[in-house]
């Protein structure tokens, strides 16, 4: 980590901060903001952590924003990022060579894969300057938001072990702090870290060894969130990047972690014991909801006297894991092409926070093809919490050039070809009516679409005419030069959207499609708008398709849809923190900034 450090310096990229800031809600703050300026966003180390309300000074340093922009990515990777995709997909093309030529290339890639396997050494903490801690109060750890439960591990390695010790894994959880010495353990329902629980529980036994490693390398951490199918152990991913094994120490009770990590957190999950987590404002951008899971005993903690305490900041995008993904992306790519082979690339725009919407661009080669490829995805590994996604062919415009791409998706828009189904979905999803399942939606855009044309009004007229039908707050319509303008209408709703909807069809010739949403909306800023849309909605009761016009209900969901679990608040930043950091000329009070990524709500 210290190595990384001097790296961000070297090339510009860090910020260090020796002004007291307090970890409840200021650190996140800062990181919060400067996560916004995308290639201007640096790495920021705080060097003077405090808890103003236990009048506590903490003596390891606080790094945030680690992977602030891609050229930090490429520094963790020690590579350009981009090379992954051309060097996994080597690897799932292998095949038996046929001449000596041949040969000596399947050779030379096999040597080159010597390094992947991690290495283990039963050198204890004391050699690489380990000191133990009493308890978790002595480290750093940040409140986020103001309506979180408490204080969160928000990038912690966490090691865990399949029962009968041949699988390894290293997944990213988000860890509550329940007391000196006890975590929450939010391992959702599909993770491996749950599997393995469940391995430990069936077994009848009382115990579940687990291992938290924060800091050190920073591709550890990235390692952790990737993708990869089950059963591969994330460290492979490590060696494969970097050319070179994963060194990884013992700890006592029996599972091994890196040995360059800056903290260690061993103990073991009570298979029997559970208390309620949360909540927590997420990456989804709303604080998911007070849940019971599992408690994790702590029962040593280590850190080097040198330690840097790693954490990170999730919510309202974007954000760091906007950066972080731009390597998923195309590490998942030649994975997904095994199964979809007519693949060509795939996006994950970060408003639409990942599993909520993707782009993909594939070779079209009869029809229903891209339906498909839909079922495929959406059977595959994490592809399959995908709620929502739009398939073009080989002809669109990048798919990181949204000016170009959208009109081109809207010119191809056709209501017959939009898929309604429904699955699994993520666990921090609120929209649908049950928790890990609900609706999903694929648009087949990969044809000219021939619809009939539009007679087109402007703004305001066609706010008059849809008041004949509902109290309209304001409208909006986006790409009118396209084939499908998008209506999008605020109101305050008093009945069912469906019914709305269906009683503006009688003025059909003046629009294709309606987003409906909640009055506190604000339609000069489409990036938050599209975040709010793939949030709100579930695909089977919020999208309706009748007579060749499609509505979309993003509206908060209650009593009138049926809706009995409780819609979430958004992470909104605390004004009064916010003001507080510019009097004291820690960060600098930018309105344009805040009013685009709505900070404040």
């Amino acid at each position: 980590m210290k190595e990384f450090i001097e790296l961000l310096k070297k090339n510009n990229l860090l910020r260090i901060i020796e002004e007291p800031v307090d970890t409840e809600l200021e650190i996140a703050h800062i990181a919060y903001i400067e996560a916004k300026k995308f290639e201007e966003s640096k790495a920021l180390l705080f060097t003077n952590p405090v808890n103003k309300k236990e009048s506590k000074k903490y003596k390891f340093p606080v790094l945030m924003n680690t992977f602030c922009n891609e050229k930090a990515l490429d520094l963790a990777f020690t590579r350009p990022y981009k090379e992954l995709e051309s060097e996994i997909t080597q690897l799932t093309k292998l095949h038996i060579p046929t001449n000596f030529s041949a040969k000596i290339d399947f050779l030379k890639m096999l040597f080159g894969l010597k390094n992947i396997v991690p290495k283990r050494t039963n050198a204890n903490r004391a050699l690489y300057r380990y000191e133990s801690l009493n308890s978790l109060d002595e480290l750093p750890v940040l409140k986020t938001w103001e309506e979180d439960a408490g204080k969160f591990i928000t990038m912690g390695q966490v090691y865990t072990q399949s029962l009968d010790k041949t699988q390894n894994n290293l997944g990213m959880y988000r860890l509550q702090i329940s007391g000196s010495n006890e975590l929450l353990m939010h391992w959702q329902i599909h993770k491996d870290g749950a599997n393995f629980y469940k391995e430990y529980k069936e077994a009848g036994l009382q115990k579940m060894p687990v291992s938290i490693a924060i800091g050190g390398d920073p591709l550890y951490i990235w390692c952790a969130q990737a993708p990869l199918p089950k059963g591969i152990f994330e460290l492979l991913l490590y060696g494969f990047i970097k050319k070179q094994r994963a060194v990884l120490s013992p700890c006592e009770n029996t599972l091994f972690v890196p040995c360059d990590s800056d903290i260690v957190i061993e103990g073991y999950v009570d298979l029997q014991e559970f208390k309620t987590e949360g909540p927590f404002g997420d990456h989804t951008g709303f604080y998911t909801p007070a849940e019971l899971f599992p408690v994790m005993k702590v029962e040593k903690i280590y850190a080097k006297k040198d330690a840097i305490y790693q954490a990170t900041v999730v919510g309202k995008p974007p954000l760091e894991d906007r950066v972080m993904a731009l390597g998923t992306e195309r590490v998942f790519l030649p994975l997904l092409r095994t199964s979809t082979p007519d693949l060509i690339d795939y996006k994950m725009p970060e408003n639409g926070v990942f599993h909520n919407l993707i782009i993909a661009k594939i070779h079209t080669k009869y029809p229903g093809h891209a339906h498909q490829l839909m079922h495929a995805f959406w059977g595959i590994g994490q592809m399959s919490f995908v709620k929502h996604a739009i398939f073009v062919d080989k002809e669109a415009p990048r798919l990181d050039d949204y000016e170009e791409l959208v009109p081109y998706i809207l010119d191809n828009f056709d209501p017959n070809k939009i898929l309604l189904s429904e699955g699994i979905c993520d666990q921090l999803d609120h929209a649908s009516a049950n928790a890990c399942f609900g609706g999903k939606a694929g648009l087949d855009a990969c044809s000219k679409a021939h619809l009939e044309t539009l007679e087109l009004v402007d703004d305001e007229t066609l706010k008059k005419i849809f008041e004949n039908k509902m109290q309209v707050y304001a409208l909006k319509q986006f790409y009118k030069k396209s084939q499908s303008p998008i209506v999008c209408v605020l109101l305050e709703k008093k009945k069912r959207i469906v019914e709305l909807f269906e009683s503006l069809l009688e003025y059909k010739k003046h629009f294709r499609i309606v987003v409906f949403l909640d009055k506190e909306n604000k339609l000069e800023n489409p990036y938050m708008l599209l975040w709010r849309v793939v949030n709100n909605i579930d695909a089977k009761r919020d999208i309706f398709i009748r007579e060749q016009r499609v509505g979309l209900d993003a509206t908060t969901k209650g009593i009138l849809e049926d809706y009995k679990r409780e819609w979430p608040h958004q992470t909104d930043c605390s004004k009064s923190v916010v003001e507080g950091l510019i009097l004291r000329n820690i960060i600098k009070d930018e309105q344009k900034l805040f009013d685009k990524f709505e900070i404040f709500g």
